[in-house]
């Protein structure tokens, strides 16, 4: 069976400070309205996830979780 990452957001804890945005743009992005984090890809590409895990460690709100299996 083929490992694979899976991101997972919580818009509600969400404070859209842009660093998941700054850490990977090919997964996240942000809403123009408020800021909020909007996710493009739940499944990124192996070459993409050490950038999204970055993202989530680096999340001041902690609304960004990475789940491998």
């Amino acid at each position: 069976m083929a490992r694979r990452l899976k991101v997972i957001v919580d818009r509600d804890k969400c404070v859209g400070s842009g660093e998941c945005v700054f850490t990977a743009p090919e997964v996240f992005d942000q809403d123009e309205a408020d800021g909020i984090v909007v996710l493009l890809t739940d499944t990124p590409e192996e070459a993409l996830w050490k950038s999204a895990r970055q993202a989530a460690r680096q999340c001041p709100a902690n609304a960004i979780r990475v789940e491998e299996g």
